[in-house]
């Protein structure tokens, strides 16, 4: 029976090529089904949208922080792929009793691609996985910041209370890769903040994110109100957030993006 390491430095013991797999992430539940996976993914979390037909079609065992235990164990999974952040760890450690359960920890683009690795090791995928990593690769080698300002940002995730994302998070590696300057990054995970903390920081662009908390265009209103001299920009969560396959679409988003900023 062979161990796969995971990325939090865990054994996992897989005795054959799995066919019953559960994803507890939905970025992860996406890069399934774009690594061709149809039919041996038998579970997912009702966050899981994409793609919207496994949404529909897929059985659901709950949340990322609250998962249904029972439906999991009706399902019998032969692997179980979840994440440090995203997951809750008593549910975790309670599945690892009787499931392997692979656990990711994704924070730049690095530890994405070697996710993809991984994964295609895992379930015997490696000419797919390989040919993702080098469209990833080749897509962000191409991202054009030329032309990129070095702007002050700080990246929106809630509203009431606020809270930004700190420097140990995947989105910090993504502001760092269009070129600016997160003015949190000296601070860990997702602190809370004050809006006057925010007006104290001379910010070039306040970034509000459309996920978790759905910023719309009346948030922007209010948030001129207070920063007059920032701009504010409604970006798309899923590009910054979203790990795994997703990061195929993120450079010429990021791409446009700094057009607009600029």
């Amino acid at each position: 029976m062979p161990a796969y390491i995971d990325q939090i430095g865990q054994k996992v013991w897989i005795d054959e090529e799995p066919k019953r797999i559960i994803s507890l992430v939905p970025s992860q539940t996406e890069l399934l089904y774009d690594l061709g996976l149809e039919d041996r993914v038998v579970g997912i979390t009702k966050f899981c949208v994409h793609p919207k037909r496994w949404f529909y079609t897929k059985e659901r065992v709950g949340g990322t922080k609250n998962v249904n235990i029972e439906k999991v164990w009706n399902l019998n999974p032969d692997l179980i792929i979840a994440n440090k952040e995203e997951n809750n760890k008593a549910d975790i450690d309670q599945l690892k009793g009787a499931f392997p359960v692979w656990t990711s920890e994704v924070k730049d683009l690095e530890s994405n691609l070697n996710l993809i690795h991984c994964l295609g090791e895992i379930l015997n995928l490696p000419v797919q996985s390989n040919a993702l990593n080098d469209s990833i690769k080749m897509r962000f080698n191409a991202l054009n910041t030329d032309s990129r300002k070095s702007l002050r940002v700080a990246y929106v995730i809630w509203n009431s209370p606020l809270m930004v994302a700190g420097g140990d998070t995947f989105i910090n590696s993504m502001i760092e890769i269009c070129g600016w300057e997160n003015v949190f990054s000296n601070k860990m995970r997702y602190p809370t903040v004050t809006m006057e903390e925010l007006q104290s920081l001379h910010l070039d662009v306040l970034l509000l994110s459309s996920e978790p908390f759905p910023f719309k265009a009346e948030h922007v209103e209010t948030f001129q109100k207070s920063l007059p001299k920032s701009k504010i920009q409604l970006v798309n969560g899923e590009m910054f957030s979203w790990y795994g396959s997703r990061m195929l679409l993120a450079p010429q988003y990021l791409s446009q993006l700094i057009d607009t900023l600029n």
